[in-house]
């Protein structure tokens, strides 16, 4: 696959997300969009230099493009790791300044580095010097009592002079005492004016927003304030709205309906199944295909209960797949026969 200018991929992205989007996520992703920048799950410096590193970055070609990112906070191994994933081939590095949770805080990373702005920058310009793909910064407004105004443009500033060109900024803060990481995705205020304002006065950045964003419709609205929009967890729990996005983000391409995805995905899980992968590792990303149709249901239960079993095989994806077709074509059929009744 071609891979795109940056500008281009920086329009529509899946957000990292942990325990979600590893590769067989973002292969299902791929399916449903050719554009859309994907991320893998924030990986440690730690766990890249010293852990199983095969398995940890191990993606498919048909990804691209697609980033990795880091967590981390000393210079010497976020460029060692830059470095490595940018022999794998990844197409851009982005260093996690904005999760909140406990354990990412104890290691000094995530959120907890927009108090320290100088070493971030730090980081980056040290990323920079190490490797030719682009490094990138997703962040947050602000943590606990910082004011965002402050603390979103030292950061960004502070990182743009060290060569950073591209942000992705969630747009509300993150308390890092007294919210759990669920809460710190919902409980804290969107502020999308504060972002929308940083694009504005620093218009030679690409700034990317996240949070909060559900629909295309809400997508199409904040290009016209940002250069990009990163959907989190609506892309993961109703993937099927990437079907849309190539035609209606990108100008290109055609929609892929959730059918479609299913069949442009079953070689690559007839694959992974021939190495030994186990089908629910796959199947778990496709429960929300067909969310809110016909069958829906079905689908969700018989990939939930058959595709966890010892041996589970495509036979469990081919029978949840019927069962949709089943309730789609019944609905039709009433709806044909309320019509002749009418």
């Amino acid at each position: 696959m071609k891979k795109q200018t940056k500008f281009q991929a920086y329009r529509l992205s899946v957000a990292p997300m942990m325990d979600w989007t590893d590769r067989h996520c973002r292969v299902l992703h791929r399916t449903l969009s050719a554009r859309a920048l994907l991320y893998t799950e924030m990986l440690t410096t730690g766990a890249i230099l010293h852990g199983d590193r095969e398995r940890l970055l191990a993606y498919d070609q048909v990804e691209h493009p697609v980033a990795l990112q880091l967590g981390g906070s000393d210079p010497a191994d976020l460029v060692a790791a830059a470095r490595i994933g940018e022999a794998e081939g990844y197409d851009e590095i982005n260093l996690n300044v904005g999760c909140p949770s406990d354990r990412v805080q104890s290691g000094r990373f995530g959120a907890c580095l927009m108090r320290e702005p100088d070493l971030v920058a730090e980081c980056m310009a040290a990323m920079g010097a190490a490797v030719k793909v682009p490094v990138t910064v997703k962040c947050r407004i602000g943590v606990d009592d910082q004011e965002p105004a402050e603390s979103l443009y030292r950061l960004v500033d502070l990182c743009a002079d060290a060569g950073v060109g591209s942000f992705v900024v969630h747009a509300r803060k993150a308390w890092l005492k007294g919210l759990s990481p669920k809460e710190n995705r919902d409980v804290p205020p969107l502020d999308y004016p504060l972002v929308h304002r940083l694009k504005r006065e620093r218009p030679n950045l690409t700034i990317v927003i996240n949070g909060g964003i559900a629909t295309l419709d809400e997508t199409e609205a904040q290009l016209e304030h940002v250069d990009g929009v990163m959907l989190g967890r609506a892309a993961y729990h109703e993937p099927a709205i990437l079907g849309q996005v190539d035609r209606r983000v990108f100008g290109q391409g055609e929609d892929i309906d959730a059918f479609q995805a299913v069949e442009l995905y079953r070689p690559y899980v007839m694959g992974q199944l021939a190495k030994g992968v186990h089908l629910a590792a796959m199947s778990r990303h496709m429960l929300g295909l067909f969310h809110g149709l016909p069958g829906a249901r079905s689908w969700r239960r018989i990939l939930t209960v058959e595709g966890v079993k010892a041996g589970a095989g495509i036979e469990v994806v081919d029978a949840a797949l019927a069962a949709v077709s089943g309730a789609q074509n019944e609905r039709r059929l009433r709806r044909l026969e309320a019509g002749e009744a009418a």
